[in-house]
């Protein structure tokens, strides 16, 4: 596995931006599976605080469409460990994040996906990585499981939560960060959330989780 540190996201995204010819667009639909520390439901979208001094978090994703430029950003992986901090809401600083590739993902496709993702979240990280490690999702009626380096650096295992008709519950109208749209919070409970990456280890048990397709998109200006 190898991890780069800020600097390097930096030098990519410099690179990759200034690639551009003079300016393009891209635009992404991805599908979250996403767990935090928060309870059910995580106070992080209706506030400006946390549940706690902190909201760790993990995100596997898939990207079911997009492009950023001239590259198809279609069936990629990536996902997202770290911790919001209690300053994300207030001043735009959250505490770190680790942005994982899966090792198919090529790099035009790291370069263009790393610029989307920074702007789809908005936030000034104090400590940012980039890694490579193999990324696991897959769903089995009312569970939803995902790994990341088969589930040694990351691991998701989250429930359905099924509500009053047993059919689910999807929170609609709300906003995910600076996303363009959502088709909603499917709402789940965390079975096992944790992460050991990049020197940072967490792990809970009967938590906020839930499913989301977002939508992001925007120019890409030299």
């Amino acid at each position: 596995m190898k991890a780069s540190p800020l600097v390097g996201l930096v030098l990519v995204l410099a690179v990759s931006l200034a690639a551009a010819p003079g300016e393009s667009s891209w635009r992404m639909k991805a599908d979250y599976m996403e767990a935090c520390s928060c309870h059910l439901f995580c106070p992080c979208y209706f506030n400006k605080h946390a549940e706690h001094p902190m909201c760790e978090f993990n995100m596997a994703v898939t990207v079911r469409e997009g492009y950023s430029g001239n590259v198809n950003l279609a069936n990629a992986k990536y996902w997202l460990t770290g911790d919001l901090g209690d300053k994300w809401g207030t001043e735009k600083k959250a505490t770190w994040v680790t942005v994982s590739f899966d090792p198919k993902t090529t790099q035009a496709r790291r370069d263009a996906l790393a610029a989307i993702i920074l702007k789809t979240y908005g936030l000034e990280w104090a400590e940012l990585r980039v890694q490579e490690a193999p990324i696991e999702i897959r769903q089995s009626g009312d569970i939803v499981e995902a790994k990341l380096a088969d589930g040694k650096q990351a691991y998701l295992k989250l429930q359905r939560e099924p509500g009053v008709d047993g059919k689910g519950v999807v929170l609609k109208n709300v906003k995910y960060f600076d996303a363009v749209q959502n088709d909603g919070f499917q709402m789940y409970r965390s079975i096992e959330h944790r992460a050991d990456v990049a020197g940072h280890q967490f792990s809970y048990a009967d938590r906020n989780a839930f499913l989301i397709t977002i939508v992001s998109q925007g120019l890409n200006t030299k």
